[in-house]
């Protein structure tokens, strides 16, 4: 599942303990810049548990998409009756886990900050009793103020009013912080980094200044510690930059108190080509599409040119304010990792294996001798509970060797009804390559009918694939089947696992809309192996085409304007309807007619309007007299506003009078013009009254 405008309405599905629909204006903010189809939905107020257990609620059906729980430590009890509190949350842990097996779409936990005091360990206890649930994300408090920090939270006006217990500031922190995590779980995954040198990873340029005479400071050592973190969650380091080779070897040799060594590295390209066919030939060599490359250098000028000649590549020029790097890096969204498998931290292994593979296979004498001493292990098994999240990783990253590119989440894997799903286990004398391929069958009439195969590129040419193939031809025919049907879906990535399929010579084989069909008689199939004779499917990408298309998302224009709780405000606010006023309004007026149009979308808005009568209701109530306290200054009930007949105007009216102390501004503006009309001795003469009848 991917989230973008040619699929299906996107659902964030959302049940909190307290009023969550303010969050609704910045998650539809973030659709617009994400160019996805957000659909926001909202369970009652207060009714997780209901929610959680009812399958008709606005979570229970969500079938594409996300579900969002939000809740608060003091709306599980007081911090005076900690048991309760304790007691609560266990429950709460509960039903967390058991929707988490049984819901459709990912269910993400979040909670939210308290405005009292509870000890540490009861948020704790109740992070750790939803650790390793399958299909649960847990997001605390303290991850949205380490990204997105707000210096005051709390609105207890807000709360007492309608359960509206955080600033407007803080639900935009927060309604960022929860797309952020869902556009992570759910976007395709960058897989490498490709890095400048001079004045990137260290200050001053190796060729001119020496490999000694250049200096690592802060923003490039914090860049360089970053790009450390990012290779321990899988992604692969590498350098394409215009320099002498051995120039770059002698800075790194020379600085070993630097964080990044050569040893970091997954390969480079260290010479005076342009960046571009530098990054062709390291995507060749990689076996990894374009596509999953990010590109970070601190010239915008090769940026624009890289960007130009190579659209699908996410290039990211540093911020010109050095200083602002560890912020700008920590903000590329691109760069979030919610999931990360032990396949994930063992990924740079597996790459230096499957180059000595490769080594090895140029050095053979004969390509039968090698692949006789190979020592293949394939281990097939039924999927369990530990390998969810890498089998859902797997149908979201894997592209070369995918018969149907069918995505799916850790939800959708466990709810399908009627399927069987296997994993793949792989190593030979080079290492092991853990978990590498996901298999979803289902029988259909006399036959089994493969609904995904996929096996990740770095195990092709072992003879992986031929393994699974009659693993599944056993497979029909111990349930008395007898063909496998395996269905091909044509994309632009995966020709690999056409080429597999055509190396089936006893198959039959029909065309179909989009790919073709291959059908095999299961009792061959069980007995088919890999055969120098056969076309093999390729161990490397095909060489990359230039791309036609950019970027659906502007990472680089996210990390630069949209890095901060504020900014994102003044963004959403922005996009918001603005009100077209008339010159007969006051400033007032004006200024109320502006909070209107932006809380109802309403780009008109007349003096003489009813806040109701424009789509206003008890929540856009309370929040309009949060907005009026924070532009005006002065604190409005709730009767002043829920009439059905005050109008704009009567309202910039209570307005003014309450700035003024309860002074009427019609009284006002007649006691200003009846003091402007006095003369100074009548002037003086009132002021020694009131001094002297204070």
């Amino acid at each position: 599942m991917t989230i973008d405008t040619a699929s299906a309405p996107f659902r964030l599905a959302v049940a909190a303990s307290f009023t969550a629909e303010p969050l609704r204006n910045v998650i539809s903010f973030w659709g617009s810049q994400l160019n996805a189809n957000f659909d926001v939905a909202f369970a009652p107020y207060n009714q997780i548990a209901q929610t959680l257990l009812d399958p008709h609620s606005v979570i229970g059906s969500n079938a594409h998409g996300i579900n969002i729980v939000l809740a608060r430590l003091e709306d599980l009890g007081s911090v005076k009756d900690l048991g309760r509190v304790e007691e609560n949350s266990r429950e709460l842990s509960e039903h967390l886990r058991e929707a988490a097996q049984r819901l459709r779409a990912p269910l993400l936990f979040c909670l939210c900050p308290s405005a009292s005091s509870f000890p540490p360990r009861v948020e704790t206890t109740l992070a750790a009793s939803l650790e390793d649930t399958p299909g649960l994300q847990f997001l605390s408090s303290a991850q949205i103020e380490r990204l997105y920090p707000v210096s005051e939270p709390h609105d207890p006006e807000g709360d007492r009013l309608g359960k509206i217990p955080y600033t407007e500031l803080y639900y935009t922190a927060l309604g960022t912080a929860l797309v952020r995590h869902a556009h992570a779980l759910f976007r395709p995954p960058l897989k490498v980094v490709a890095l400048d040198c001079d004045n990137t990873l260290w200050n001053g340029i190796c060729g001119e200044d020496g490999s000694e005479g250049v200096s690592l400071d802060a923003p490039r050592r914090a860049l360089q510690e970053f790009m450390v973190e990012q290779r321990e969650c899988g992604v692969l380091l590498s350098m394409a930059s215009k320099n002498n080779e051995q120039d770059v070897l002698e800075t790194f040799a020379a600085h070993p108190e630097m964080p990044l060594a050569l040893r970091h590295f997954a390969s480079w390209r260290l010479n005076w080509q342009s960046k571009s066919e530098n990054l062709v030939s390291l995507s060749e060599e990689l076996g990894l599409g374009l596509d999953s490359f990010i590109f970070v250098d601190d010239n915008p000028k090769e940026c624009a040119e890289l960007s130009g000649a190579l659209p699908e590549v996410l290039t990211l020029a540093l911020p010109a304010d050095i200083e602002r790097t560890p912020e700008f890096l920590n903000h590329v969204w691109a760069f979030d990792h919610p999931v990360i498998t032990e396949e994930d931290r063992n990924r740079n292994a597996y790459y230096a294996q499957q180059h000595e593979f490769g080594a090895e296979v140029q050095r053979a004498s004969s390509l039968d001798e090698f692949m006789a001493g190979l020592k293949l292990r394939v281990s097939i098994q039924p999927l369990d509970r530990a390998r969810l999240p890498r089998a859902a990783q797997l149908t979201q990253r894997t592209n070369q060797f995918n018969l149907t590119t069918v995505r799916r989440s850790e939800a959708e894997i466990r709810s399908l009804d009627g399927y069987e799903v296997y994993t793949a286990e792989v190593g030979d004398r080079f290492g092991d390559y853990g978990l590498v391929g996901v298999v979803i069958t289902k029988e259909r009439d006399n036959e089994l009918v493969v609904d995904t195969f996929l096996l990740s590129c770095r195990v092709l040419g072992r003879g992986v694939e031929h393994r699974v193939a009659a693993f599944l031809g056993e497979k029909a025919m111990a349930s008395g089947l007898s063909h496998v049907i395996f269905p091909y879906e044509r994309t632009k990535k995966n020709a690999p696992a056409a080429t597999f399929l055509d190396s089936i010579d006893f198959a039959e084989r029909r065309e179909s809309r989009g790919g073709f069909v291959v059908k095999a008689p299961a009792s061959k199939l069980v007995d088919f192996r890999w055969s120098s004779n056969q076309r093999a499917a390729p161990t490397t990408a095909a060489k990359p085409h230039a791309a036609t298309h950019r970027r659906a998302v502007d990472y680089a224009c996210i990390a630069n304007q949209l890095a901060t709780p504020e900014a994102i405000l003044q963004a959403v606010r922005g996009r918001r309807a603005q009100a077209q006023t008339s010159a007969s309004m006051t400033e007032t007026e004006a200024q109320l007619a502006g909070i209107w149009a932006n809380l109802l979308d309403k780009p008109h808005v007349r003096a003489s309007d009813n806040f109701f009568d424009l789509g206003g209701h008890s929540l856009l109530a309370v929040l309009l007299l949060l907005r009026i306290r924070e532009t005006f200054g002065v604190e409005l009930s709730i009767d002043d506003v829920y009439s059905g007949t005050l109008t704009l105007s009567d309202l910039a009216a209570r307005i003014e009078t309450a700035q003024l102390g309860g002074i009427d501004p019609a009284e006002y503006a007649a006691l200003l013009a009846e003091i402007e009309g006095m003369s100074d001795e009548e002037a003086r003469q009132l002021l020694d009254d009131a001094a002297a009848n204070p």
